[in-house]
């Protein structure tokens, strides 16, 4: 077991995790010298590769020195922290990468926290050491004081330093600059221990799934005890009981892919192929004496959202899933992998509440849902209360937010009129950085505001801290909404009628349905337009001098964005190809009467 080591690479977002294992990939030589690899090369999904974003954890494995080194790539955003919390399960010891400007953020807080609770061996790499204003010495200070904070063991406090840019592709355990990344992987071999190989009868717990369309679903985990071997009868623990299963096909990683075995033994992770019917979390154990390990624990979702079929004019137009019974199947198979998502089904059948970790954990499933073929309608993000000690009780998050200088008002008076609380303001260079403790409702839609009010400028993150009481009403979006009167193609001449009384989200030429919202009010309350009329033609004008010219572009809402925008009364239509967002009730008459219905009941 001498020559084997595991490793989970963890960090914020944005702090260098794929670029650092693109460097370990290619030092290592597992790609030919003339091979044309690109970058982030992890990062295989469409969304990943769309949004420069890791979403999930990932295995490679390298030889260095003749030792294995089984490497995990994990993502930095709070949002998919049930993915980091399982995977870290399968590392003897992580690599807590720190950004040299930025230093120690929520997230590296919080998978730093998990990391050290499991006992694991932290090595620190202070990043990006060859931005302008970057300051290592302090950022290593800063990380000492979050391990001293988290509690960590003399052990743990005692951790090694490396400095370096994965960019330039350089890591020295002092700030001269290299040409390749050698201490480090001395460090990996030196300071993380091989994993222990305890005595006894086979224990592997399955801590991630693969897919293959030739082979079917494939169990990924760390072979804890004993060894397991192709062809061996095995009994799977679940939370209900015990299954006897075979062993069909066993792999190993090996540099970007796996590799056919006979047997692992304990410390090694691996792939099993032929056990049906698993689920994260069950144990793999010895036929005869099977004995289960620990269920892995996730934390708990915070927010929630209505998932629906579609019922639009325009349903069954786009997509090839439209029903609720597809919906189901492809919620039910999403929480097999997703830990930390949860469906409850409503009465009736007819619509799903998705519980999630955040909008961008939510968004994620939509959007991936929306390739798949699906047709749906989501409403408006919740957040989840409980009752403790008969008070009424919400989630709050850490915000921490980096800015320019000149407009770090702006931020703090957005922030406090959603009932957000500042604890930290200091200068670090140029930028501001400043942290709040703010309601998770209170997030819901400041991204796109914050980024309005600092021209793009601010670096926003956050992270659940705890439940607290709750705060009283946060104020919502100001402005009301423009909404189709009735079903037909936009017109420019109608559009351009319109222009003054809001921002259009539609082009001429688009086809819309009664009650589908089709720009923003400029002032607040609703309003019924027509936008489907046509220029009368006489014969004193041409029909080619149109107004149409003068059209302002539509504004392009991506699908999170959506999210926030929408108010609890309206709800977002999904297809492969479109989003749209629209009233719940499409009736104006309808909407008017529950309006009023509601408004004597308050």
């Amino acid at each position: 077991m001498m020559n084997l080591r595991n490793i989970a690479i963890i960090a914020h977002v944005d702090h260098g995790k794929t670029t650092l294992v693109d460097k370990i990939l290619h030092a290592t030589q597992v790609f030919r010298e003339n091979q044309s690899t690109g970058e982030l090369i992890m990062d295989n999904n469409d969304l990943e590769r769309e949004r420069g974003i890791t979403i999930f954890s990932k295995n490679a494995a390298v030889t260095y020195r003749d030792t294995k080194i089984n490497v995990i790539d994990t993502p930095g955003h709070a949002d998919f922290g049930g993915e980091v919390e399982r995977v870290l399960k399968m590392a003897d010891g992580v690599i807590l990468l720190v950004d040299a400007f930025e230093g120690p953020m929520p997230q590296t807080r919080f998978v730093l926290q998990k990391a050290l609770a499991l006992g694991l061996k932290p090595i620190v790499v202070i990043n990006k050491v060859d931005k302008p204003n970057c300051r290592p010495e302090e950022v290593h200070d800063a990380v000492f004081d979050l391990f001293f904070n988290l509690d960590a063991t003399e052990e743990q406090l005692d951790f090694p330093t490396f400095y370096g840019s994965g960019k330039n592709g350089w890591f020295n355990d002092s700030l001269t600059p290299i040409d390749n990344i050698q201490p480090l992987l001395d460090g990996i071999l030196k300071y993380v221990p091989a994993p222990k190989a305890e005595e006894g009868p086979l224990q592997m717990q399955i801590t991630s799934l693969d897919y293959s369309s030739f082979l079917g679903r494939i169990a990924v985990g760390k072979v804890g005890r004993g060894s397991i071997k192709e062809g061996q009868q095995v009994a799977l623990m679940q939370s209900d009981g015990v299954k006897k299963t075979r062993v069909k096909e066993l792999y190993v990683f090996e540099g970007m892919g796996k590799k056919r075995v006979a047997e692992v033994q304990a410390g090694d992770l691996c792939a099993v192929v032929g056990i049906e019917d698993f689920n994260i979390g069950d144990t793999i154990a010895d036929a005869e004496n099977p004995e289960a390990l620990p269920r892995i624990s996730v934390d708990e979702p915070t927010m929630n959202m209505l998932f629906g079929i579609n019922n639009s004019p325009f349903f069954g137009k786009d997509g090839k899933f439209v029903t609720s019974r597809h919906l189901r199947d492809r919620l039910e198979k999403e929480t097999e992998k997703n830990l930390a998502l949860r469906v409850e089904e409503s009465e009736g059948g007819e619509a799903f509440l998705v519980y999630g970790r955040g909008i961008l954990h939510l968004g994620v499933l939509i959007e991936t849902m929306r390739r798949e073929g699906y047709e749906l309608t989501v409403g408006q993000p919740q957040v989840i209360t409980k009752e403790i000690d008969g008070k009424k009780h919400e989630p709050f998050e850490t915000l921490v937010v980096d800015v320019p200088e000149e407009f770090a008002s702006k931020v703090i008076d957005l922030v406090t009129r959603r009932k957000g609380e500042m604890l930290v303001m200091e200068t670090k260079g140029e930028m501001q950085h400043l942290e709040f403790e703010i309601p998770s409702r209170g997030l819901i839609g400041l991204r796109t505001q914050m980024l309005t009010a600092t021209t793009g400028e601010a670096v926003m993150a956050h992270r659940f801290s705890s439940y607290q009481p709750w705060k009283g009403a946060i104020p919502g979006r100001n402005n009301g909404v423009l909404i189709s009167k009735n079903q037909g193609r936009t017109t420019g001449y109608s559009i351009d009628k319109l222009q003054d009384r809001g921002t259009f989200f539609v082009d001429p030429g688009e086809e819309v349905y009664a009650g589908q919202i089709l720009a923003e009010n400029i002032k607040p309350g609703d309003l019924v337009v027509n936008a489907t009329e046509e220029k009368k033609l006489t014969n004193h004008r041409a029909s080619g001098s149109d107004d149409a010219t003068r059209i302002a572009p539509k504004t392009l809402m991506a699908l999170e964005e959506c999210m926030e925008y929408i108010q609890q009364d309206e709800c977002i239509e999904v297809t492969p190809n479109f989003i749209r967002m629209r009233k719940v009730i499409l009736d104006e008459i309808e909407r008017n009467k529950v309006a009023k219905k509601m408004a004597a009941e308050v």
